[in-house]
């Protein structure tokens, strides 16, 4: 039930329908699930490492040093009216402003959701920064970020004026691409789960389904 409503973005009344159980009962599993699943958190984020002076694969072999590739993206939630201000996206959108950190290979190794979508890229990054369990990034290591961050220590960005075109593509997770009437706070905590739960996926299966529809893509 709690895959299905992440990945499906199923309603608590469509679900209680095809599993036959009441809706306190749907309700009840799903929160044991979400609660189960950020406990594994240390074991799921990802330790990075470092790209090698002696890297072999084209598209990384000039990046030595590089712990991987970071970005914030907006999640849409709904949220109490005194709250939408706060919320607005430049695009006029209600949404939280979510940076996602990752490795070569896809996979989280560090996750901040819920800046209001007001807050812009960079904020939101020096907040993970000095959080006292925030990002770290090692003496000598960078990790590869757009022209929406300043390029600096830790940091490269894209040499301004430069135009990087970006594919888009829809993800595994439904209940992510759209608003649901979840409150902020356990929206913000379903987004971390799903970022663990892709690494999970990416880990036990040879070949991730997401891996194929970007190759078709490009």
């Amino acid at each position: 039930m709690f895959l299905n409503i992440l990945a499906h973005h199923e309603k608590n009344r469509s679900i209680k329908v095809d599993y036959i159980r009441s809706g306190w009962s749907v309700s009840q599993a799903f929160n044991e699930c979400l609660r189960a699943i950020l406990k594994l958190t240390p074991l799921f984020l990802v330790n990075p490492k470092p790209i090698l002076e002696n890297e072999i694969e084209d598209r990384w072999k000039l990046f030595k040093g590089c712990l991987g590739a970071l970005d914030g993206t907006y999640i849409h939630i709904r949220a109490p009216s005194v709250y939408k201000p706060r919320y607005k996206t430049r695009k006029g959108d209600i949404a939280t402003n979510v940076l996602g950190v990752c490795d070569r290979n896809l996979n989280f190794t560090y996750v901040l959701p819920g800046w209001e979508g007001s807050a812009a890229d960079g904020r939101v990054l020096r907040d993970a920064v000095v959080r006292r369990n925030g990002l770290k990034i090692p003496e000598g290591n960078y990790y590869l970020c757009d022209g929406g961050y300043t390029n600096g220590k830790g940091f490269l960005s894209p040499y301004r004026g430069y135009r990087y075109w970006l594919r888009d593509w829809q993800g595994r997770w439904g209940f992510l691409r759209s608003s649901s009437w979840y409150s902020v706070k356990v929206h913000n905590r379903i987004t971390s789960a799903c970022c663990l739960i892709h690494k999970y996926i990416r880990g036990e299966m040879d070949v991730d389904p997401l891996d194929m529809d970007m190759e078709e893509q490009v």
